[in-house]
């Protein structure tokens, strides 16, 4: 069993990176088991509080689904050219303290999808998550990316995904992301102990 991780840089509602999340959930292939989360609940990072009281709980939690995936979607959207504040801060909060970035990051598969209005399709979001991603370790796939544009015609007022060629698009790319983590584990489970 393959375990992915879905979370969703939006807290709206109707969000169309979440309905793309849930519609992820919806098309994951046989023998993978998809996990969604959003962001609700965590506070802006401040060093004081996190001296003070130490990593939130909320934040504690995310990390748990993290670890126990074997790889995780960032379902992004794209906020004046890039990486919106709140997913970025997300980020923030689980690379701290640094001791832990090994284990919630290093190394374990991640893939970038999003959806926008625009026409672009969240590519520069999904370009300066780049930088993130290699700071912190993490094994970016670069297998495929998922950019879908004009999001507004493709979604419901719910943020329900309606478009079936959008839909076999995610499919594959569920798919062809889940083959790879597959892959990584696989192998690390070959690889001789130390």
């Amino acid at each position: 069993m393959t375990k992915l991780l879905g979370i969703s840089g939006s807290l709206r509602k109707a969000s169309f990176n979440t309905g793309l999340l849930k519609a992820a959930k919806a098309v994951a292939p046989e023998g993978v088991e998809f996990e969604t989360a959003t962001l609700h609940g965590i506070p802006l990072y401040d060093g004081d509080v996190e001296a003070g009281s130490g990593v939130p709980a909320v934040v504690e939690d995310m990390k748990r689904k993290i670890i126990a995936a074997d790889g995780v979607i960032l379902f992004t959207p794209e906020y004046n050219n890039s990486i919106p504040g709140v997913f970025k801060n997300a980020i923030d909060w689980l690379s701290r303290p640094p001791a832990d970035i090994r284990k919630v990051f290093g190394r374990r598969p991640f893939a970038l999808a999003g959806a926008s209005p625009g026409s672009f399709g969240t590519i520069l979001s999904q370009n300066a998550w780049l930088a993130v991603m290699r700071t912190l370790g993490a094994d970016l796939w670069s297998g495929k990316r998922l950019m879908v544009p004009k999001a507004g015609t493709l979604f419901d007022g719910e943020g329900q995904l309606t478009d079936d060629e959008t839909r076999e698009r995610l499919r594959g790319f569920v798919q062809a992301f889940a083959d790879y983590v597959a892959t990584v584990k696989r192998r690390g489970s070959e690889s001789p102990s130390k």
